[in-house]
Parts: structure tokens; sequence; C-alpha cells
């Protein structure tokens, strides 16, 4: 390879250098993307990408569920977003929780490229937690148990967990992930489709396991998530203006960190669609 990997000093990630996103040769993105799978977390310092170049990049892993959206306290017009009901603060707070992207979607997104173009100096950490790890670590005792039970997935039931229940008119926030459909059904461990990893699927938007009681469900995927988010299956990303990194969305958790939010932060995210075959619900993803 021709770029520089540091490995994280968690049990995943590494910061790879030596690379222009912008211009990668076939060969050197066919070494990235098994960097990439080796490491699930790859953190770009001071790439700068512009809106279309970050949008380039991330269709070279695939197509796309959306192309970029703002992750933001600051509105279209450039101003701070103060008010604690408006829909997309309560959507920021929510993600302070562990959780993996579009799980409550009919497919599973494979994964992200997120870049930082305004960035508080304290707090506003972004963190991921290795769920390949997490399975791993688990008692015979729990793998077993927890082999054949699937939890429901929804993003109306997480933001109401959470205490951020979605205005039903006039709404700042786009709606996505908020329409009438089943909840998707999905496994607790999962195979990685491509590392072939055993994987927990699990997070804020997890709840309702078929055959447990609700009180027993909840315990049963709150413990799994505290156990699983800790060291050294944690990573916590301090930004720098001009970071890019991409992380896979079928292994790992992530997070915000609190900020003190009379400070902007302006994020790009761009969410590269899952396979059907393999993150689809009904495949059992």
């Amino acid at each position: 390879m021709n770029f520089d990997v540091k490995p994280t000093d968690a049990s995943f990630g590494a910061f790879v250098t030596g690379l222009d996103l912008r211009h990668l040769g076939r060969s050197e993105f066919d070494d990235l993307y098994q960097t990439w799978l080796r490491y699930s977390l790859l953190i770009f310092p001071g790439q700068h990408l512009s809106q279309a170049e970050q949008v380039r990049f991330a269709k070279r892993f695939g197509a796309m569920e959306f192309d970029l959206a703002p992750i933001s306290n600051v509105d279209k017009d450039g101003q701070l977003i103060k008010s604690d009901d408006n829909d997309m603060v309560k959507i920021l707070k929510g993600n302070m929780e562990w959780h993996q992207d579009s799980t409550y979607m009919p497919v599973q997104a494979k994964g992200a490229v997120f870049t930082a173009h305004v960035v508080p100096d304290e707090g506003g950490e972004t963190g991921w937690a290795d769920m390949s790890a997490a399975y791993d670590a688990l008692n015979p005792a729990t793998q077993e148990r927890i082999a054949d039970l699937s939890a429901y997935h929804s993003l109306y039931y997480s933001q109401q967990k959470a205490g951020f229940t979605q205005k039903k008119q006039g709404s700042e926030y786009s709606g996505y992930g908020f329409f009438n459909q089943e909840p998707p059904l999905r496994p607790l461990v999962k195979i990685h489709p491509e590392t072939g990893r055993s994987t927990l699927t699990i997070g804020r938007h997890a709840y309702g396991i078929p055959g447990l009681s609700p009180k027993d469900s909840e315990a049963l995927l709150d413990d799994l998530v505290k156990n699983a988010c800790q060291p050294p299956r944690v990573y916590h990303h301090h930004w720098t203006v001009g970071d890019a990194v991409i992380w896979d969305n079928r292994c790992l958790l992530h997070q915000a960190r609190p900020w003190n939010m009379d400070i902007p932060r302006v994020m790009y995210h761009s969410r590269i669609a899952g396979d059907p075959k393999s993150e689809s619900a009904a495949a059992g993803g």
C-alpha cells in the first residue's frame, strides 16, 4: 500500500494518511477498501472535501441511501438553532445514544462518510463501538441465549424513549425514518457479509424482542449495549475542521457526544446503501 495506516488504541479503527481522497486510482481504492473491512473505521485528517467530493468518494463504496445531509444545529439560513422544541435538535440529541443507521428502514445502511466543517473546541465528538469484538467478548451462555433472538427497530420508539417526540405538524426535520410501516424485525446476531464475523445488531432503535416481556426485552438490550460499549471496544474522535471518516455500519454502533449547543457544529453525512441480500430485515440482516 502507498498510504500510511496507524491503528487506534481500540479494537478497531485506524488513521489513514498519505492519500488525497479526491484522486484515488483503482488499485489504491482496492487497497483502501480492504483496509476499511479490516478496521471498520478509517479516519482521514485534513482532507477538506467539498460536498461534491464527499459524495463522489462515498459512491465508490456502493450505491447511496442518500447523497448528503447536514447534521447540524445551524439552519439553512446560517442561523444557530436555539429552540429545544426544534425537531432537528431532538434528532441531534437522540443520536447521542448508541445506534446503527437505518436499522429502522427496510434495508440497513452499509456505511457512511462523515466530514467536519464547523466544530466546537470542546465536546461534540463522535464515538464508535465494535459490535464484532463485543459479540466475541460475550460468555458462551449469553451467545447461546441470544443466538435465535430478534428485535424490532423503530425511530419512533427510540425518539420517544429519549423524550424527543416529533411534532405532528410544522416539523423542521425532513421526516426521514418516520413513516407508516411495520417496524423491521432484525436478529440480534448477524454474520457480516464480507468479513464473515458474527456481530451484534443492537442500539437505541431496538426494542420488543418476541418471546420476552417488554421489561425483560428492554433489560437484555440495555445490558448488551452497556457491556458492548466498553474499552477497548470504543473510540471517540475529537474533530478538527477538514477531517473525514468512513465507517462500516454493519458492525459498528456510533453516537454523538454532547456539546454546548449555543456553539455551532456543522457536519455532513453521506449514507451508503446496504445490499438487500444481506441487510434487509427479510434477509435476516
